[in-house]
């Protein structure tokens, strides 16, 4: 008996790795409301608030984009892979700015996601902002758990934004907070070597691919300190990113603000690389 049984259990093991949206629960539990006319479900995780929104027919391997951080700006690419059947979904780790508590809570998240709902294994990052510090710092500790990057003006060095200690405007307040969530004095942060642009290596290694799309002329978060260095590096570590420049971002919000040029480009970015 025990020969047979064996077998048997390995074969559910394996089913269960490479086909895990056969056993998904469909039903999402939280309060149910509809986003550009789509449903959407909110809900908490450990005490954080959380939604996913939901498409009419979910694609094949039901494959997801997870915004790190502004998940009401730029949803034109959103509103497209809805309608090609990806889930949109979301963990309000606020403030953390991408901290280890921060990730903790990620890992959380992904296992929902992927355990009790049968999500792809791979979703696509999109980190807008200071969701780059939140993605980058996620997909270098689970590289093997991302489909792709997609960064609308990220943060990828903590000394450039918040801290502004380059050409741009930064923000004395959020630093604070940052060296309070990371643990960390100022003279630690300045020597920090976990930054997006430091931790590249099990991301080319993977071969994830990246896109950007960054304003030429933005003082919050400079292209020149963020996208550029991180650019550099990875290509120099073998890996494959575009960039998607705008000349001018709007002067209200000092160039870090503008219309998205290129939707279409994003969601056929994220489709042909997280929809398996």
């Amino acid at each position: 008996m025990k020969t047979n049984f064996v077998p048997r259990m390995s074969s559910l093991i394996l089913l269960l790795w490479v086909a895990p949206n056969l056993f998904a629960d469909a039903t999402w539990e939280g309060k149910s409301s509809q986003w550009r006319g789509f449903e959407r479900y909110d809900f908490e995780l450990d005490g954080l608030r959380c939604h996913v929104v939901l498409p009419e027919a979910p694609a094949k391997g039901r494959p997801w984009v997870w915004r790190a951080r502004f998940p009401s700006y730029h949803v034109e690419p959103d509103l497209l892979l809805l309608e090609q059947g990806f889930h949109i979904a979301h963990i309000d780790t606020g403030g953390m700015l991408g901290s280890p508590k921060a990730l903790e809570y990620w890992d959380a998240f992904y296992d929902l996601m992927t355990g009790k709902h049968g999500m792809s294994r791979k979703p696509a990052l999109v980190a807008v902002s200071r969701g780059g510090l939140f993605a980058y710092r996620w997909a270098a500790l689970n590289p093997k758990c991302v489909a792709c990057i997609y960064g609308d003006v990220p943060v990828c060095d903590f000394r450039s934004w918040p801290l502004g200690q380059g050409s741009g405007i930064g923000h004395e307040q959020t630093w604070q907070n940052l060296l309070r969530e990371y643990a960390l004095t100022h003279e630690q942060a300045l020597m920090y070597d976990k930054n997006p642009i430091d931790v590249l290596a099990p991301i080319a290694e993977q071969k994830i691919p990246l896109l950007h799309l960054v304003s030429l002329n933005d003082r919050i978060v400079p292209a020149d300190e963020n996208t550029f260095v991180l650019a550099k590096r990875y290509r120099k570590l073998g890996g494959s990113i575009a960039i998607v420049a705008v000349k001018d971002g709007t002067k209200e919000s000092n160039g870090h603000h503008f219309e998205h040029p290129d939707p279409n480009r994003v969601a056929d970015f994220i489709q042909k690389h997280a929809q398996q």
